[in-house]
């Protein structure tokens, strides 16, 4: 099948495109829009908490009658601590991870024209869009945006007259997520159906890629997860607007009795959960199969122990399934039952322990070339190693109880799932920056964007922890009127401060991001020397990738640095592309 180049209009090419490369684009632009709105929350809700109390002219401008004379309200904190978590779990992280790379990467990467379908992959992003905007338009209702946590914990969120927030706001906040998980699922069918079926010839499953890999193996986690939350969220719809009781039992407000009986929140909490520890890999099995592939190509080594890597990864998203429960030790639970959400949650630590040792291995005595995207990735094992460590006290029924919903699970879970995630697409961006646009970023804005942001995010969610040990409570919106934690408000004024500074390291990226893709130096075809099949794609953009026929397949993807008895270089150079055959008695890394 040769590539198809019909002139499309401006609608068809930059609007309504059924290109994976163009909606890529789009995931990536409105994940972007939606994560920089979401930092603007945090850095606001900073500023309550760093100095709780206090006028700000910032918040007055930004918040305008949200706030009285630059001081934010109480309910006004806890709907920016709900969006903010929403907006950054969902309509970045997830969309901006698995919407623009498993979009831009799997049918470059498996020798594929586009996606099995490009139309629903079109639905996809805009039912992302669309959900985007019913959940920016949420802030902005009567009442106010949801109030009730990103996790929307029932009575909060079941009764629309509990608080403010739980009117309007919370109706539309869910509008928005079964929205949202309907463009999920059409994404990950598409993922999944393309990688089986549309590799090209030679591409076995042993030779694909990592990050194929992990968007698979995401992609099939999404779609055995995500209906359980669509599912959830409609009996909570059902509590609110038709009189049902699945959250409900008996219910008092002002003295009133409420005519329900019978139901349990914590049903509610096993439905969520059952979703929302899976999207913690959803979120970061992505960003580890980006990791993978960057660290390989910059230290010019083959990856360290590939089927390991997939094995763990697959152990990853089957373990990832029967740990909810480790949310919930405070709810009473079965100490028995107990014990085994945390027997599975410490097990999951062997495949994630593997990841990480594979990366080191991988980096030792490489010959590293340090770019924006290698230290993304590098921050990232870092963030993963910490994160994990601390995870470790929260996955103990035993421990865990001394430090549930305090500080200690903000830090835990912003450095192991938050920066994570957010350093491998950051990774990502910088690395396929030449495939997305054509052009090249700038690697000295690009360096000190990273040293600004890794300096920045342990300033801010390190501390957190000892926070957490004092038993500093979360979500609340000041601890003043607790003696007992006086002496934390400098702690507070301290990540406030590196808050701060991080909201403006991100604008040096956004700066570099938008300069670098309409006046920054074109790209070479194979500016890294990868080997992977994007790199043997015109620069140039196009519905069908390749001119002519598709480049064939004959080696793994991680032939790098490959030497013959005499220890010179296989190709004459330190890498060799997918696409080149295998010699006389050479034998091919994936198999």
């Amino acid at each position: 099948m040769s590539a198809h180049h019909h002139k499309e209009d401006f609608l068809f090419k930059y609007v309504f495109s059924t290109d994976h490369k163009m909606i890529s684009k789009q995931f990536l632009v409105t994940g972007f829009l939606m994560g920089f709105l979401g930092l603007v929350m945090s850095t606001l809700f900073r500023l309550q908490l760093g100095w709780p109390g206090e006028s700000f002219e910032v918040i007055d401008m930004f918040m305008g009658s949200w706030a009285e004379d630059g001081v934010m309200s109480p309910d006004k904190y806890l709907a920016l601590v709900t969006m903010h978590g929403t907006i950054m779990v969902f309509f970045l992280l997830t969309a901006g991870l698995s919407g623009t790379f498993s979009n831009l990467l799997i049918p470059l990467q498996i020798g594929a024209r586009d996606m099995a379908s490009g139309f629903l992959n079109m639905l996809s992003y805009w039912f992302f869009f669309l959900s985007s905007v019913i959940m920016l338009i949420s802030l902005f209702v009567e009442g106010g945006a949801a109030s009730a946590g990103w996790t929307i914990y029932p009575p909060l969120s079941a009764l629309p007259q509990a608080i403010p927030g739980s009117g309007a706001g919370m109706t539309l906040w869910l509008v928005a997520m079964a929205i949202f998980i309907v463009s999920s699922l059409l994404g990950s069918l598409n993922y999944i159906v393309t990688i089986f079926n549309l590799r090209t010839v030679g591409m076995t499953m042993t030779r694909m890629p990592l990050t194929i890999w992990a968007f698979l193996f995401t992609a099939i986690i999404g779609v055995l997860s995500f209906p359980v939350l669509l599912s959830c969220a409609l009996l909570l719809i059902f509590d609110r607007s038709f009189g049902t009781s699945f959250y409900l039992s008996d219910i008092y407000i002002g003295g009133q009795v409420l005519e329900h009986s019978g139901g349990s929140p914590i049903l509610f909490e096993h439905l969520f959960w059952f979703l929302g520890h899976p999207e913690v890999y959803i979120v970061l099995l992505p960003a580890l199969g980006i990791t993978s592939e960057i660290i390989s190509t910059m230290t010019r080594k083959p990856i360290f122990g590939y089927r390991a890597m997939i094995g763990s990864m697959m152990a990853i998203g089957f373990l990832s399934f029967i740990v909810w429960g480790h949310h919930m030790f405070l709810t009473g639970m079965n100490p028995f039952l107990g014990s085994v959400f945390t027997f599975t949650t410490l097990l999951i630590a062997i495949p994630s322990a593997v990841k990480v040792f594979n990366y080191l291995t991988t980096l030792w005595k490489g010959n590293i070339r340090f770019t924006p995207a290698t230290l993304f990735s590098i921050g990232l094992v870092s963030t993963f190693i910490t994160g994990g460590v601390t995870g470790l006290v929260l996955g103990d029924s035993a421990l865990d109880i001394n430090v549930h919903d305090t500080y200690f699970v903000v830090g835990h879970f912003h450095i192991v799932m938050g920066l994570s995630a957010i350093f491998g697409m950051f990774a990502g961006v910088y690395h396929w920056f030449p495939k997305l646009f054509g052009r090249m970023m700038n690697n000295k804005l690009g360096n000190v964007h990273f040293w600004l942001t890794i300096i920045c995010a342990y300033g801010v969610f390190f501390p957190m922890h000892f926070l957490g040990f004092a038993g500093v409570p979360r979500r609340y919106y000041t601890n003043s009127e607790f003696p007992m934690f006086d002496n934390m408000i400098d702690i507070n004024e301290f990540i406030s401060m590196f808050a701060i500074l991080a909201f403006f390291a991100q604008l040096i990226f956004f700066f570099n991001f938008v300069y670098s893709a309409f006046r920054g130096p074109r790209a070479p075809q194979n500016p890294w020397k990868g080997n992977t099949l994007e790199w043997t794609a015109p620069v140039e953009h196009f519905h069908g990738n390749w001119y002519g026929e598709i480049p064939h397949v004959y080696r793994w993807p991680y032939d790098y640095s490959k030497v013959d008895a005499n220890g010179d270089y296989v190709s004459g150079e330190d890498y060799i592309p997918q696409t080149v055959p295998l010699g006389d008695n050479e034998k091919d890394g994936g198999h």
